[in-house]
């Protein structure tokens, strides 16, 4: 049996910046076209006015200050309210595949290994850019890397579970090393012209190689241990596929399309349910809450991730313990917890334990402890 080991990480960030301030001009301005427009059946009570967004309400109720998007013109735009893309020929590397790309090179870099010494992809996120080919396929074509590669999608803990996917195959033999890509468009699914989650989402892409623990180069961490659990729920959803073009009015309802939550049974249901499973998780492999050094938390939502951290810790959590990076790039679906990971583990020692852990939709719930080590 094989110790799998994370040796590198890499993150892409688009360019295009969208403040707060932004998008609260954009939302009311589409909000006050839509109660014009709408005024004799606000009137009557048939139609419901649309509310102002603020600056204050979105930190309150997120911690968000600002987020990283591909395209902020068409978002920008009341009349449009989503990202304007242009159309690629199938001769052209996907968008996805392109973001994923960048955030590998990183990931090589940083492990001083190139894309000859990978064995497997996986492209783990929410939303695939098309059903097949699988994206990790076309990845791993543009990469030039031999063996295999699949997609896999558990929503916003895609990441983990992919971990979990590729530290198993090293743990087993299959591989000597995997690299597990997560670009996340979340800008595409997002609900803009909904005042309850406008401002949830952002774009990146993470990117993060696994191999066997004999085989790294430099600093590392070891991969103690893995742990994934799923239970149903509707709250978080997007019903958008193929088959909505074979129903009654299918495809009329954008919003039946995109991201939808109930926030407040999110919250409610999610928190305990992420704390035990990182508290069971660590008292699995001996580790006290003392023991831990740092948690590399989902990127969801700063009171939920606040909650997670004094249930687990048995006391406030400092910064330093669970860094947040929601103010800088929002919601980033499966690439939270990485980026988090990825910006916020080069100061560990020798020894020093933390835990990654992402949570969201299905209910999903990932978590992978780790330790740092130096080069061998």
């Amino acid at each position: 049996m094989h110790t799998p080991a994370i040796t590198g990480t890499g993150v892409f960030t688009p360019e295009q910046v969208i403040t707060n301030a932004e998008l609260v001009a954009a939302y009311n301005a589409y909000a006050d076209r839509f109660n014009a427009e709408h005024a004799e059946e606000i009137a009557a009570g048939t139609v419901e006015a649309k509310e102002h967004s603020s600056e204050e309400f979105i930190v309150k109720a997120s911690g968000i200050e600002r987020r990283h998007v591909i395209d902020k013109t068409g978002i920008l735009d009341p009349q449009v309210m989503h990202p304007l893309l242009r159309q690629r020929s199938d001769d052209e590397p996907s968008l996805m595949a392109e973001m994923a790309l960048d955030a590998a090179h990183k990931a090589f870099s940083q492990s001083g290994k190139t894309p000859a010494d990978v064995d497997a992809v996986i492209c783990a996120a929410s939303n695939m850019e098309r059903a097949y080919p699988a994206m990790a396929v076309e990845i791993q074509n543009l990469l030039g890397i031999k063996g295999f590669a699949f997609d896999m999608n558990v929503a916003c803990s895609s990441a983990t579970f992919g971990i979990q996917a590729a530290a198993d195959m090293i743990r087993a033999g299959t591989v000597r090393s995997a690299l597990v890509v997560n670009p996340e468009i979340c800008s595409g699914h997002l609900e803009w012209r909904d005042r309850d989650c406008h401002f949830i989402f952002g774009d990146v892409a993470t990117a993060t190689l696994i191999e066997r623990v004999e085989d790294a180069r430099g600093p590392h961490f070891v991969i103690r241990s893995t742990r994934c659990a799923t239970q149903f729920s509707n709250n978080i959803r997007n019903n958008n596929g193929f088959l909505r073009r074979c129903r009654p009015d299918g495809m009329k309802d954008r919003r039946d399309m995109q991201f939808m939550q109930n926030g407040r049974k999110v919250f409610k249901e999610v928190v305990p349910m992420v704390s035990q499973h990182i508290a069971e998780h660590m008292a699995a492999e001996g580790i006290a809450p003392s023991d831990l050094k740092r948690m590399w938390l989902h990127q969801a939502n700063k009171s939920m991730n606040d909650f997670i951290g004094k249930k687990v810790l048995g006391r406030t959590p400092t910064p330093e313990e669970q860094p947040n990076i929601l103010q800088e790039y929002a919601n980033t679906s499966s690439a939270g917890s990485i980026i988090a990971f990825s910006q916020n583990s080069d100061d560990l020692s020798d020894g020093d334990i933390g835990v990654i852990c992402s949570f969201g939709a299905g209910y999903s719930v990932g978590s992978v402890i780790v330790e740092r080590r130096s080069a061998a």
